[in-house]
């Protein structure tokens, strides 16, 4: 998207205190909360206005109003940034920057007929504290997660990354409502060409509003039209504090909670921050689980259906004896059959997902086993269907992030759909389709599949299992990274050998 034309901004300064409060009346619809007041002050005219329900009232009392009607000094835009006991004072020229100023919580002064404008921020910022994260739980490690507020997000991010190569560049998004947005980034170690193509894609967005991260990620992403998320999102800090220290490339967004992280590969939506903070065993344990149990989601119902339908042949005797008894009374064709198992299973997720918390546990605990049993009994599907439907459930369930977990249950429904129509040639196709689709799949202009095409080998171990640290001297090159070198293996083992 495109840059509208600006608006016209010229001046309307020096203008009487009169007209500027017609102006501004007029300009916010006669909003009772614009409280415009006026002072004669050493014989000067002076207008005091802001939006109350923006600012920090207590403070333009005492830090603001009482030093202004107290001051003896001659008054002047100069005297005001620098004896008022406030340290956050800025002029302005346009009308448009006082409307800008003024829906964000600034307190402007103005001396009648001057040729600009004194304004102090003074915001009024209400922000939930640091709390336990809610969508991405960890068993080991760190337990606070981000909050709406973009200064303790910083503040976090920079207390785990005490570095002066640490960029923050401040982006504003939205001309309707504009947001502040910040690109965090390594300057040693981020490829250069990324935070390009990052910032260019953040500075050419033309839009009113933006609601929140995840909404922002969904514009800066290669393919707005595709299923499989290309950024990874992230509440945990300590998460995003890895990637950017891996040379990836972090998004904040103010009265967001969540951040997201480019570029990112297929692989990285089953990675987890916990995985570093077992032993190298158990972590590529857990990482090669999460893999095997994503296909394990995508393929079994499927592989049930077409098995059932038309590839008897492999399924072993007795399990065939044990499948034909539970179907036996059920009069619907496996197809449909699965699909109104998954269907029921989803509605009993979303359910569970909106009610209250406990009550949301006990519908999806006591609903799965009311309606499973019920469903037998009444012959509208078969035991062991839904046993293979649980597995399915479960195994979706594993993956870090929840927007690929959703992506994953969403690609199990054309797969049960093909493997209905044409067997196992019908799910081989919709699985080659699929591969097709990834690779043709870029996150920030970087291959999706990436190790695996191109092809890098030494990025394995970063990838689908987890060296031991001494092994993990280097950054993945998957991501092309300024410094490949994390630590030096010789100077590690030389400085151990001197200590010990």
């Amino acid at each position: 998207m495109w840059k509208r034309n600006k608006e016209n901004k010229d001046t309307i300064f020096p203008v009487t205190i009169d007209k500027l409060e017609k102006l501004l009346v007029d300009k916010f619809n006669n909003n009772p909360n614009l409280k415009f007041s006026k002072y004669n002050i050493n014989d000067k005219k002076v207008a005091v206005f802001f939006i109350d329900y923006q600012v920090e009232i207590d403070k333009i009392q005492q830090s603001l109003l009482q030093p202004l009607l107290n001051m003896d000094k001659k008054i002047t835009n100069s005297t005001l940034l620098y004896e008022l006991p406030l340290n956050s004072g800025s002029t302005s020229h346009t009308l448009q920057d006082v409307l800008e100023k003024l829906v964000i919580g600034e307190v402007f002064i103005y001396i009648e007929l001057e040729s600009e404008i004194v304004s102090f921020s003074m915001i009024l910022k209400e922000s939930r504290n640091i709390e336990k994260a809610e969508t991405e739980s960890l068993v080991l490690g760190p337990k606070i997660s981000f909050t709406e507020s973009l200064s303790k997000n910083m503040n976090i991010v920079r207390s785990r990354i005490i570095s002066k190569d640490l960029v923050f560049e401040e982006v504003k998004i939205g001309h309707l409502s504009p947001r502040d947005v910040r690109l965090v980034y390594l300057k040693s170690i981020a490829n250069e060409v990324d935070v390009n193509t990052m910032r260019q894609r953040l500075n050419e967005l033309d839009v009113d509003e933006i609601e929140d991260t995840i909404v922002l990620k969904q514009f800066m992403e290669d393919s707005q039209t595709n299923l499989f998320p290309q950024f990874v999102e992230t509440e945990l800090p300590d998460r995003f504090t890895y990637n950017i220290t891996r040379g990836k490339i972090g998004v904040l967004v103010e009265n967001s909670p969540t951040a997201f992280i480019a570029p990112a590969t297929l692989f990285s939506f089953l990675e987890s921050t916990e995985d570093l903070y077992m032993r190298w065993q158990a972590g590529s344990f857990l990482r090669i689980m999460r893999f095997m149990a994503m296909i394990f989601s995508v393929l079994i119902t499927p592989t049930y259906v077409a098995a059932v339908t038309y590839q008897y042949a492999i399924i072993p005797t007795q399990l065939l004896i044990s499948i034909g008894q539970s179907r036996a009374a059920v009069p619907f064709p496996p197809i449909f059959e699965a699909l109104l198992l998954e269907f029921l299973l989803e509605l009993l997720r979303e359910a569970g997902a909106r009610l209250p918390t406990k009550v949301g546990q006990t519908m999806g605990i006591v609903g799965g086993i009311v309606i499973g049993q019920a469903a037998v009994e009444a012959g509208l599907t078969s035991n062991i269907l839904i046993i293979v439907v649980a597995m399915s459930a479960l195994s979706s369930f594993t993956t870090p992030s929840y927007l690929f977990g959703t992506t994953v249950r969403i690609i199990r429904f054309p797969l049960i759909v093909l493997a209905g129509i044409l067997g196992l040639l019908g799910i081989a196709f919709g699985l080659c389709w699929l591969i097709i689709h990834m690779l043709r799949l870029t996150s920030l202009g970087r291959p999706y599949l990436a190790p695996l095409y191109p092809l890098q080998i030494k990025d394995f171990n970063k990838v689908f299992f987890r060296a031991p640290l001494n092994y993990s001297s280097r950054r993945a090159k998957t991501y092309r990274p300024k410094s490949i070198i994390r630590f030096n293996k010789k100077d590690a083992k030389q400085k151990r050998d001197i200590d010990e």
